[in-house]
């Protein structure tokens, strides 16, 4: 479990294609300072369990589900991306409760700058935007956000300089792709009610 905080803006060092996988090699002195075989990174807001670590990088095998639902296919050697270690029990949950299980990835839109902040536009996949709502929780590239405005195919989030500074979304542009977590609550809550994919397998929908 992550909390979508970015701890550091790490670099993708090479990218090794196995067929139905690859192996990445990450470089990231904070985040593996306490790393282990086993343990789990979220690279650009996707859960990774780490391969191997030495000399401040780490490794990571990335199956195929993951290069087909994200964009960590898109990484090359170069590519900057935001690193998180997982929430420590009894830690303080500075953003929110966040999986590292992509939903899907949105399109940046546009970029409008203002005088302190920015507001970015991200275009959201189809079956996404009945989970985002204006001022509720969105997870970009394994970023905590607020959203400002939800609309039916895009939303849009506030960008302080502290953001646009540390993470990837001060150099994304018009075109790139994010990976987009939404709130895991909203997806419960919908399956419960029995609006969910497969909400009628046992009793039927819920009237």
């Amino acid at each position: 479990m992550f909390t979508g905080i970015v701890e550091e803006l790490g670099e993708v060092v090479s990218v090794e294609n196995l067929g139905d996988s690859s192996l990445f090699r990450l470089r990231g002195p904070i985040v593996t300072e306490d790393a282990k075989h086993g343990d789990s990174i979220a690279v650009n807001g996707v859960c990774l369990t780490v391969v191997t670590t030495a000399g401040g990088e780490f490794t990571a095998d990335v199956m195929a589900e993951s290069l087909k639902r994200s964009s960590l296919g898109a990484l090359v050697p170069g590519s900057r991306v935001n690193l998180e270690r997982p929430m420590a029990l009894g830690g303080r949950l500075g953003g929110h409760l966040v999986q590292g299980h992509v939903d899907g990835t949105g399109t940046v839109l546009e970029r409008i700058p203002g005088e302190h902040w920015e507001i970015v536009k991200i275009g959201l996949p189809a079956g996404l935007a009945r989970y985002v709502v204006d001022k509720g929780s969105i997870t970009v590239d394994g970023i905590s956000l607020t959203v400002v405005e939800a609309g039916d195919d895009f939303f849009t989030v506030s960008l302080i300089p502290t953001t646009l500074e540390l993470t990837t979304l001060g150099i994304k542009q018009p075109g790139d792709l994010v990976n987009l977590e939404v709130d895991v609550l909203a997806k419960y809550v919908e399956r419960l009610l029995g609006g969910g994919a497969g909400a009628g397998a046992a009793g039927g929908p819920v009237a």
